[in-house]
């Protein structure tokens, strides 16, 4: 198998993972949206599910490119979580500012990942 098409189910896993991980700890991404946002529950199912289903389309070909765009769209959609969640200092959580800081470049790491798929 090519390095292409490891990559893309690597990526595909990696989002339908992430996905599931909003319904399983729901708690933990409420708590890092920022609160100028309404509806943070349905926002964290509704994220969830996009990321399940853009990690899905991602392994079907006919709709992988599609869905490459898809997980970029996503990717600047909650940006503001992650920026919120560094800006407040973990939002409670035990996590070190240098990690909260390292994700916010990661994004655009993971849209480069995603724009290699499209």
């Amino acid at each position: 198998m090519e390095l292409k098409t490891l990559s893309l189910y690597g990526m595909a896993g990696f989002y339908t993972l992430a996905g599931i991980g909003h319904f399983v700890m729901t708690k933990f991404f409420m708590r890092i949206m920022p609160p100028y946002i309404p509806w943070h529950k349905p926002i964290v199912y509704l994220s969830g599910v996009a990321e399940i289903g853009l990690g899905i389309l991602l392994i079907m070909p006919a709709y992988s490119a599609w869905a490459a765009w898809g997980v970029i769209a996503l990717l600047v959609a909650v940006f503001p979580a992650n920026l919120y969640h560094f800006s407040s200092g973990g939002a409670g959580m035990k996590i070190p500012q240098w990690a909260l800081a390292l994700r916010l470049p990661l994004q655009g790491v993971l849209m480069l990942w995603a724009y290699w798929h499209t």
